[in-house]
């Protein structure tokens, strides 16, 4: 890292009508995860609206977004369902064919079971009785119909479909070594492509006003993902338009990009960015 300060523009101002503002190709990368339609209670924005209006006003901001993005620009939206609307992740993508190619799908795990023997994961004949260990954090659903929802799907948008990732930024050792040898891709390497599917938990909180508060969030962690997956290198300002908490920026502050644009209706959600993005530079400052 080259110690580099990123420069913040966190604006309280409607998302479409601030980037109209902004000039076209300014943006190499946007990550964010707009409100879902699901009845959220968030302090300003009301999450009730017809779904027809809703996919509308999705495809405005999402045209603005794609007027922004440089060529070889990505979009790493964030998007969840619920038993009452599950169709919503699908339908954006739907939505938005005509705006953005859909490049990549990627599956945010936020919770998984796994078998209690390191060596039966991946095994074929793991009873439930054998399923012992649940780590991560998840909200359940009280249901007899319905499966607790572990997971949310990130979609990466593009304009052409033809841009390179930096894959190896989030690789994984093989686990079997001698893959390294026998296969060429690997260039001698031990690591490979991470795939689609992040298991990112939730930190454990305590009390959530104060350490969460702000009733939709995605961890810092899986914007840094984007970051780095895209290519830290490649992203000269990065756009948050629907910023909340600032999560997104914290992610931007720690992987030095030079310059960060966000936009929030909210003023509370808005004084709580600028309050967790403080540590982190007096954290910078202390190196």
């Amino acid at each position: 890292m080259s110690n580099v300060m990123t420069k913040f523009s966190l604006r309280k101002e409607d998302c479409i009508a601030g980037m109209r503002r902004l000039p076209a190709e300014y943006i190499d990368l946007a990550v964010t995860s707009p409100p879902y339609n699901l009845g959220v209670r968030y302090s300003t924005y009301s999450d009730r609206a017809a779904r027809a209006d809703y996919l509308r006003w999705c495809k405005t901001w999402a045209r603005e977004i794609a007027r922004l993005l440089t060529r070889d620009g990505s979009l790493f939206l964030n998007i969840g369902a619920a038993p009452a609307n599950p169709m919503l992740p699908h339908e954006m993508v739907l939505e938005l064919r005509d705006v953005f190619v859909l490049q990549n799908t990627i599956h945010w795990i936020k919770s998984i079971a796994l078998p209690s023997g390191h060596g039966s994961v991946g095994g074929t004949n793991t009873s439930p009785a054998e399923v012992s260990t649940s780590i991560g954090h998840f909200k359940p659903i009280s249901s007899r119909r319905f499966l607790n929802d572990c997971h949310e799907y990130i979609f990466h948008f593009t304009k052409t479909a033809r841009v390179e990732l930096n894959r190896l930024a989030l690789g994984v050792p093989y686990q079997d070594k001698s893959n390294i040898a026998r296969w060429s891709h690997t260039r001698g390497e031990d690591l490979r492509c991470r795939g689609n599917t992040w298991f990112i938990p939730y930190k454990t909180i305590r009390n959530r006003d104060k350490q969460r508060p702000h009733p939709a969030t995605f961890p810092v962690q899986l914007a840094e993902n984007c970051i780095k997956l895209h290519g830290v290198t490649r992203v000269r300002r990065m756009l948050d338009p629907f910023l909340g908490i600032g999560n997104s920026a914290v992610a931007a502050k720690r992987c030095e990009v030079p310059e960060f644009i966000g936009f929030d209706i909210d003023a509370a959600y808005l004084r709580e960015a600028r309050r967790r993005l403080a540590p982190e530079r007096r954290k910078r400052a202390g190196k």
